[in-house]
């Protein structure tokens, strides 16, 4: 038998929709590296609210963005991003983080700095022997990876998804950061035209991870 093919497994939704549980428990099944890139977004506003840089200040932000190296290590199954080689802190889950990241994700130049690194995780799976990658984030299968193997969107009810951010201990404007990133102009969040609509509202993590793998597993076994 031959080496099977590598896959790739997009998972968008909005905030608390269970995207990065569902993600890392799809790549533990089906030996995947796991990458979260709201992770990025959230270490690279914190990085620019560091150095002072307003989501206001184009220029500044433009400035700031062509200083930056970043590079990937290995944090067990998952892709961890950094800075001038330094990795991102617990100050990236606060309430100063999750105020802000949305604006900052929004800005073109943003995205497009992070464009490429997100794809070249393809390079980092095949380098450490992985069968593939599972990606999450709200473009991952719109325009990250629209020819990603396997396209999923979780959706859940913002009441529920207020109460899982809760439950966690963090406190995070969902309805918010829905509206920001539903409407910005630049890789809005949304269901990517033939992805797979899963509602996650009444299921428990373990039903959408059983749903998903599957679908996954019908086709590549």
């Amino acid at each position: 038998m031959g080496t099977p093919p590598f896959i790739i497994v997009a998972i968008d939704g909005g905030a608390a929709s269970g995207k990065s549980s569902t993600s890392r428990l799809l790549a533990e099944r089906f030996n995947l590296l796991h990458v979260d890139t709201g992770s990025f977004y959230r270490q690279l506003t914190s990085e620019l609210l560091r150095c002072s840089v307003a989501y206001t200040d184009i220029t500044a932000i433009q400035s700031a963005l062509t200083n930056l190296q970043l590079t990937t290590r290995l944090n067990g199954r998952s892709a961890q991003m950094l800075i001038g080689g330094q990795p991102a802190g617990d100050e990236i889950r606060g309430q100063q983080i999750n105020a802000n990241v949305s604006h900052y994700a929004a800005i073109p130049a943003v995205r497009a700095a992070l464009l490429a690194y997100q794809r070249g995780q393809v390079d980092v799976a095949k380098q450490h022997g992985f069968r593939g990658l599972v990606m999450e984030g709200r473009d991952i299968g719109s325009v990250i990876f629209p020819d990603a193997d396997f396209r999923f969107f979780l959706h859940a009810d913002p009441i529920e998804r207020a109460k899982r951010r809760a439950a966690e201990g963090r406190q995070d404007s969902i309805a918010e950061r829905d509206r920001l990133d539903t409407s910005r102009k630049n890789a809005p969040l949304v269901v990517p035209s033939g992805a797979t609509d899963i509602d996650s509202t009444f299921l428990t993590l373990e039903q959408v991870v059983e749903k998903l793998a599957a679908l996954i597993a019908a086709k590549i076994t």
